[in-house]
This record gives C-alpha cells, sequence and structure tokens, in this order.
C-alpha cells in the first residue's frame, strides 16, 4: 500500500528547537532515537494528527506551526505509557504540556479551542480562591464553549448539585496572598 503524500506550505523556524529546550522537559527531546515506542503505546495515537515521535521529528526539523497547531497535545490523555515506556526516558507527556502552554501563549490552540477555555479559566479559579470551583468552572467553561449547548447540560448539573457534588459557594483557602505570589512567579517564567 502505497502512503498518501503530503505536503506541507510551512515556514520553517530554525530556532524552534532551541526554544523547546529552554522549555520544562524540552532538553530530554535531544535523547530521542526516533525508535516510535511511544506513538507504539499511546492510546490516543490512532486520532493524532501526528503521533508523539512525529511532533518529536516536526520540532527537529523547525515545523513550529504544524506541531502548535496539531491537535496531539489536546488528545495526549496523559496516562505516561509513552514515558514510562520510553528507553530514553524521556518525560513526553511534559513535553506535550509544555507545547499545549505554548500553543496557547502563541494563539494556535485552534483544535484545542475548548481545552484552552478550560484551562485559561481553571488557572483564573485558582488564582481567585486558591483552589478549582468546580460550578463556577463548568458554568464559564458552558457559556464560552458550549454557548448553543448549554440547556442540555441542567440535567446532569442538577443531579450532581443534589447528591451534593456541585458546590454552590465557593471557599477560599487561607493565605491566598502566597498561592498567587507562586502563581505569579511561574507566570513570570512562562510555566502557566
Amino acid at each position: 500500500m502505497l502512503e498518501k503524500e503530503v505536503c506541507y506550505e510551512a515556514t520553517l523556524d530554525l530556532d524552534f528547537l532551541d526554544e523547546i529546550y529552554s522549555l520544562p522537559g524540552g532538553k530530554e527531546i535531544k535523547r530521542c532515537i526516533q525508535c516510535g515506542t511511544c506513538s507504539g503505546s499511546c492510546p490516543q495515537a490512532c486520532q493524532m494528527d501526528h503521533a508523539p515521535r512525529k511532533i518529536f521529528s516536526l520540532i527537529r526539523a523547525g515545523f513550529r506551526d504544524e506541531v502548535l497547531r496539531s491537535n496531539t497535545v489536546w488528545l495526549c490523555s496523559s496516562c505516561y505509557s509513552c514515558a514510562v515506556r520510553c528507553p530514553k526516558e524521556i518525560k513526553i507527556t511534559d513535553v506535550m504540556y509544555a507545547l499545549k502552554r505554548l500553543a496557547i501563549k502563541e494563539g494556535k490552540a485552534k483544535r484545542g479551542k475548548k481545552a484552552t477555555i478550560l484551562s485559561k479559566n481553571f488557572v483564573g479559579l485558582v488564582n481567585k480562591y486558591g483552589r478549582n470551583h468546580e460550578t463556577e468552572l463548568m458554568t464559564r467553561y458552558i457559556l464560552m464553549a458550549e454557548p448553543f449547548n448549554a440547556l442540555s447540560f441542567i440535567p446532569q448539573g442538577m443531579k450532581l448539585l443534589v447528591n451534593g457534588r456541585l458546590p454552590v459557594l465557593p471557599h477560599k483557602i487561607k493565605n491566598l496572598d502566597q498561592l498567587r505570589k507562586i502563581m505569579t512567579k511561574v507566570e513570570e517564567l512562562g510555566e502557566i
């Protein structure tokens, strides 16, 4: 069977690899031997534009837009099967998270729009209360990501509310100002 030839109209970014090396877990990509164990271990690989092995190859080749617009980072289920089985002990899941943050930062997360909305709101709520407030998170998510489907969530929301699984009021943690200082520092470092 012949493989389809895929042509990418892309501008190569030769600094992309150095930028990825500077991200948490990024330097580990240097150790990748392209064995394919990560892709073979990934339960989501068949749904991805590019399996993890190919993402690493695209990073090395400088295909910035192709990597950051790919659905790969958004379909990573964080099961760590790839990292556990990697013969070079690369923390592949951590690299996927770093790529996700970079895609969000650069506004290239089109395929992960819903995940981006969820992520930004989660971080905002943790900054506001010191912890997640599930009711507010889901309300914000539904209104921003699923506005035309919002009414369909009411039955499930009511069941969660009745069973005490959806707190009405948020609870702030003690020493919230200390957490905010930590989050500000992390944001400055580009980790969020």
